[in-house]
């Protein structure tokens, strides 16, 4: 019914209908955003060459749905993602201040020694703070698996299809150099 909708809503067009069914999702898993969240899993991830090792913890509303196919597989998902990836921090919240400043420090002194003039060198010195911060938090970086989306969009299209709130809690990467 929500695709004929979503055609209805779109007069026929294909293309539109499914944009129409991603917003809806959204608004979905907008909704949903505020419920705790008890229970869940730890998904985990050994490369084959058995240097890298990956534990996440996912979390859920329910363990009728951390027992479920489709919120397990997101969570070997999220564990090969970061092994992939390597994420330092969740998100870019996450990322102490003194890390940030020590960031700006060096790209203010590239910025300067590029020749940059003091007017935009704010702005090219935020721009690549916001792109480092992207680059090191889990729920910015693009998904390995489908590099047009953020593991944040992944989780709230899940959050969307199975009608739970997720979350990712905590996650920690070994690794043998």
């Amino acid at each position: 019914m929500d695709c004929k909708r979503a055609l209805d809503e779109s007069n026929g067009d294909f293309n539109k209908a499914i944009e129409y069914l991603r917003k809806q999702g959204q608004e979905i898993a907008l909704k949903k955003v505020g419920r705790e969240v008890k229970e869940g899993l730890v998904g985990f991830y050994i490369h084959p060459n058995q240097k890298i090792g990956v534990l996440v913890e996912v979390l859920c509303e329910t363990d009728f749905v951390a027992r479920n196919e489709e919120f397990q597989s997101l969570a070997k998902d999220l564990a090969m993602h970061i092994a992939a990836s390597d994420p330092k921090y969740l998100s870019p919240a996450d990322i102490p201040e003194e890390v940030l400043d020590k960031e700006r420090e060096i790209y203010e002194v590239q910025a300067k020694s590029e020749g940059k003039p003091p007017e935009v060198l704010k702005k090219v010195v935020d721009g690549k703070i916001a792109k480092f911060a992207e680059e090191v938090s889990l729920l910015t970086q693009p998904f390995f698996k489908n590099p047009q989306i953020t593991v944040r969009e992944l989780i709230t299209q899940k959050i969307a299809k199975i009608g739970e709130n997720i979350k990712v809690g905590k996650f920690v990467r070994y690794s043998l150099q």
